[in-house]
């Protein structure tokens, strides 16, 4: 069976190096050192971010895994000042696309924009997907504390609506003074402040929001082809999708329900998290034709990857859909 990974990473040395010399404007660098420690000692390496061929494509031939498409890690230029992060974005996409070239049958890209500046990014998101055949983007949390339904970053999702790419919203840090009210106490060390508020609940959460947020703003009545891709199952919003409606559809000025939106323009991925409940859910709440495949790869590397496919309950049709027949259709993957 043909098996392609949607949410897999890759960080190129060179725009790390160069981030290493903005680190005061990272998210990273306002953390605890013992939250720094942590990271340091738990993150994928360097060389394994920035890996193609020593571990990567043998983890891929060991799960019979076809395809990855990737996108950038932590070190993304994403957030950085509109004046450094509109060249280094263009660096990392050019470094990206060379991966691509060296091996076309087994990667596809993700562009990382430099959102600071909407009108750039919209048109580096142009040039990386009609210059250098990438097949969507990736945007990793907000930007300085702003979702992306505030209208000024509107130019990047009428970009991809045009060239009818996917927007993959991608978790990242919460904001210091929310992370403090949600998930900092005495009782317990930074550390643990740093996991509940990032990968243990709080960035999931956040991003949830942040799809919710989008429909709310109307931009999918506005851009009816747009696509979102939301990882983690989704981030929590699945579950509540008729709470919503029943909250919310009375309220909002939109011509459709809060959850028909979510069901026809989001499609969902596991991350990495290959849990039985959550995809008995998902098959229920979306219908396979919704779902993609992910392994987070390298920050996870799950065992069980390919035979997290074979679980009983999936029909041929869902299984194929869901390994590869969606990202096929989505990415226009030939």
């Amino acid at each position: 069976m043909k098996i392609i990974t949607v949410e897999e990473h890759f960080e190129s040395a060179t725009v790390t190096n160069r981030i290493i010399g903005l680190t005061e404007k990272l998210p990273q660098a306002k953390l605890s050192p013992e939250m720094k420690h942590y990271m340091a000692t738990t993150l994928p390496s360097d060389a394994l971010m920035q890996d193609v061929t020593d571990y990567r494509l043998p983890f891929m031939d060991a799960h019979h895994i076809d395809m990855q498409i990737l996108s950038y890690g932590n070190a993304s230029p994403q957030n950085l000042a509109p004046h450094d992060a509109i060249e280094l974005c263009q660096i990392a996409n050019n470094q990206l696309a060379a991966v691509v070239r060296q091996y076309p049958k087994r990667f596809r890209a993700l562009a990382v924009l430099p959102v600071g500046d909407p009108i750039a990014a919209a048109a580096e998101l142009e040039r990386a997907v009609v210059t250098l055949d990438f097949k969507g983007v990736l945007l990793k949390g907000n930007y300085n504390n702003q979702f992306f339904d505030n209208p000024r970053f509107f130019p990047i999702f009428e970009m991809a609506a045009r060239l009818d790419v996917p927007v993959y919203f991608h978790p990242s840090f919460v904001p210091s003074d929310v992370s403090r009210h949600y998930y900092a106490s005495s009782e317990w060390s930074d550390v643990i402040t740093g996991i509940f508020s990032s990968a243990g609940y709080g960035w999931h959460m956040d991003i949830g929001i942040q799809v919710i947020r989008m429909i709310l703003s109307g931009i999918f009545d506005k851009l009816p082809t747009l696509k979102l891709i939301s990882g983690h199952w989704g981030e929590m919003v699945p579950l509540f999708l008729e709470r919503l409606d029943d909250e919310l559809n009375a309220h909002v000025h939109l011509k459709n329900a809060v959850s028909d939106y979510y069901r026809n323009n989001v499609y969902v991925t596991p991350s990495g998290m290959l849990t039985q409940p959550q995809l008995s859910f998902l098959l229920e709440e979306m219908g396979a034709n919704h779902i993609l495949y992910s392994l987070d790869y390298p920050y996870k590397q799950p065992t069980k990857s390919e035979s997290f496919l074979q679980t009983k309950g999936l029909s041929e049709s869902q299984r194929h859909a869901i390994a590869h027949g969606n990202a096929e259709q989505l990415f226009h993957l030939s």
